[in-house]
């Protein structure tokens, strides 16, 4: 008896190791599947699919392998809304079984798919483009992280741009949504303190067709306008304001002057030629990094195939993050075992390279990195491009501020009337 029971724990105790080493091995060569979510629908479908252009381009360098494992992408849209967002992202974790997330590429968006991220710690969530303050800044989740700067330090610097233009009283024109309340926080937090007055916001809808209202009420005695619209939006303001004869300069969010917004064929695109702006990439910055990075872009995906001239914010900002969950799953060769604790201590402690400089993580998971001030001017062939004005490296969320000092932005914040 006592035999047999010893043949048999050694039978159970084999068992079990030979299906610890298949477990293994399995965890080794089985493929990774990552899903990626970007808005596809609605105001910012341009950019959404450059968004992806830009994450499948960080797999492609990597020859679609990382530490012997295939990725495998699993993609999914959105049409800017949080909860569409989310219910894609759901599909994404629980029906396709995804270990890494990236994306979305909305405000709204990350702060809705942060919450979600909460309940389901064995997975991670790597931002896409959303740039909204408080995805980071208000209860962060432990298990998403941001590789890009987000709204309001893409707008470090242009205050200053701005005085120094003789632009002291400045009308913002902005969506109403939380991307945009950070991008003007940005702005408006430099801007007032250097003495500057915003006198008044006009916040418009998502997705919005008709601004004769708002440019009915644009002051006579301000110097310039802050647009802070994207995609379709942007154009369709453009469009109506010099067919009502506005004059008044413009300074332009950060996706007001992306490259999907430059490159549409409207007849009026050309009133962006002067646009002021802040964000995280420069078409005309002349490192060697972001020249290959370009070069690469354009390469694999040509005009004529439906990409644009130079790659647009949300190529970058998508690249970027995507790359991150690619260094990150080399750094512990492809070990996502454990709830995944390696890969996040991973990434929390890397020092990402980029092609416009090193970007490192805060104690929220949030990006530290550059800010550039530019100004859109035209090629010899005619094409619209953002040339860089000024550089600001170390971009941190407090925007050089103390905490007491900080606020974060809001439909009403900061205020210097």
């Amino acid at each position: 008896m006592k035999q047999t029971r010893r043949l048999w724990t050694q039978t159970v105790l084999g068992a079990a190791a030979a299906m610890a080493l298949t477990g293994a091995a399995w965890a080794q060569g089985q493929p990774v599947k990552i899903g990626l979510l970007a808005t596809l629908e609605g105001p910012f479908a341009a950019g959404g699919a450059d968004g992806m252009r830009g994450a499948e381009l960080a797999v492609k360098q990597r020859g679609g392998v990382v530490a012997g494992r295939k990725i495998e992408i699993i993609k999914a849209s959105s049409d800017a809304k949080p909860d569409v967002a989310v219910n894609a992202t759901r599909k994404l974790v629980e029906q396709d079984k995804v270990e890494i997330m990236v994306g979305p590429l909305s405000g709204g968006e990350g702060i809705a798919v942060k919450d979600y991220s909460k309940t389901q710690p064995n997975v991670t969530f790597i931002n896409g483009s959303s740039g909204a303050q408080a995805t980071t800044l208000v209860n962060p989740s432990p298990n998403f992280f941001r590789f890009n700067t987000e709204g309001a330090q893409w707008m470090f610097g242009l205050g200053q741009a701005a005085m120094d233009k003789g632009y002291k009283r400045v009308m913002v024109i902005a969506e109403d949504y939380a991307f945009p309340y950070s991008q003007v926080q940005g702005f408006m937090s430099e801007f007032c303190r250097l003495g500057g007055k915003v006198p008044l916001k006009a916040w418009v809808p998502l997705g919005g067709k008709d601004y004769s209202s708002v440019i009915a009420r644009i002051p006579k005695d301000v110097d310039a306008l802050l647009v802070v619209l994207g995609g379709a939006d942007a154009v369709n303001f453009l469009n109506q304001y010099e067919a009502a004869g506005g004059d008044k300069p413009m300074m332009g969010g950060s996706i007001t002057v992306s490259q999907d917004v430059l490159n549409y064929r409207g007849k009026r695109r050309d009133s962006l030629v002067g646009t002021m702006s802040a964000g995280p990439v420069a078409d005309s910055f002349d490192g060697a990094e972001w020249k290959a990075f370009v070069a690469d872009y354009q390469k694999t995906y040509p005009v004529s195939a439906g990409g644009f001239p130079s790659p647009s914010l949300f190529a970058y900002v998508y690249y970027v993050n995507m790359k991150a969950a690619l260094d990150g799953l080399a750094a512990v060769n492809g070990d996502l075992s454990g709830g995944q604790a390696k890969y996040r201590e991973a990434l929390s402690k890397m020092v990402l390279k980029t092609p416009t400089g090193d970007v490192r993580l805060d104690a929220n998971r949030q990006a530290i990195g550059t800010t550039f001030v530019t100004e859109v001017v035209k090629d010899a062939q005619g094409n619209l491009f953002n040339k860089v004005h000024r550089k600001v490296d170390n971009v941190d969320q407090m925007l050089g501020m103390k905490k007491e000092e900080f606020q974060m932005g809001t439909r009403d914040a900061p205020a210097c009337p």
